[in-house]
C-alpha cells in the first residue's frame, strides 16, 4: 500500500484518517518511512510504519462492495450474547480489538439492538459510542452524505433490516 498525501485511508482502531505526510526516521541505524496520519474528526496524529501498513490493517475507504458488506453485517441476526454484562463487555472489548472492520460492525449491531431491547450498562453505552464513531465517519465519507444520514442508514440496517446497497450510491 502506497497512499498519496491527501488520500483518506482507514486505520483499524482510529477509523478514517488523512495521509498528511511521509517521514523518514532512523531507528537503530536503519532508515524507516512512516505515514503521518491525521484522524478525521479528532485531529489526532498517528504514525504508521509504511512497510507494516497492511499488516497493521490500514485499508482504503469503503467502496460499493464494502458498503454492501457492512450493511449485510448490520442487518444480519445478532450473535448469541452473554447475559452477564461483565462477560458481554469483555467479549465486546476483544471483538473491538479485531482489525476486521466487519467484526467491529457486529459489536455496533449487537449493542444497538440490546440498547433498544433491554438497555445498556454505562460501560456498554461508552463502548457503543466508541465503536460507532469510526463506522459513521467512514460510511458518511464513502456515501458522500452527512453523518446524520449515515446514522439513519446504520439504524435502519440494524433495527429494520433496511437500506440495501442498491438504494445507496457510493461515489467513485
Amino acid at each position: 500500500m502506497q497512499p498519496a498525501i491527501g488520500e483518506i485511508v482507514v486505520h483499524p482502531h482510529h477509523g478514517p484518517t488523512t495521509v498528511v505526510g511521509i517521514l523518514e526516521r532512523t531507528f537503530r541505524g536503519e532508515a524507516h518511512q512512516y505515514l503521518q496520519l491525521e484522524v478525521l474528526g479528532s485531529g489526532m496524529a498517528v504514525s504508521v510504519p509504511l512497510a507494516k501498513a497492511e499488516e497493521i490493517g490500514l485499508r482504503p475507504l469503503y467502496d460499493a462492495a464494502g458498503v454492501a458488506a457492512l450493511l449485510a453485517v448490520l442487518g444480519s441476526p445478532s450473535d448469541q450474547v452473554q447475559e452477564a454484562w461483565t462477560r458481554r463487555f469483555k467479549e465486546n472489548q476483544e471483538r473491538m480489538r479485531s482489525q476486521d472492520h466487519l467484526v467491529q460492525a457486529e459489536v455496533v449491531r449487537d449493542l444497538t439492538r440490546r440498547s433498544v431491547e433491554r438497555g445498556l450498562s454505562t460501560g456498554e453505552k461508552e463502548q457503543l459510542w466508541l465503536a460507532t464513531q469510526p463506522l459513521l465517519t467512514e460510511l458518511a465519507l464513502a456515501l458522500g452524505v452527512p453523518r446524520e444520514r449515515a446514522q439513519e442508514v446504520v439504524d435502519a440496517a440494524i433495527l429494520d433490516g433496511q437500506s440495501s446497497p442498491q438504494e445507496l450510491s457510493v461515489p467513485s
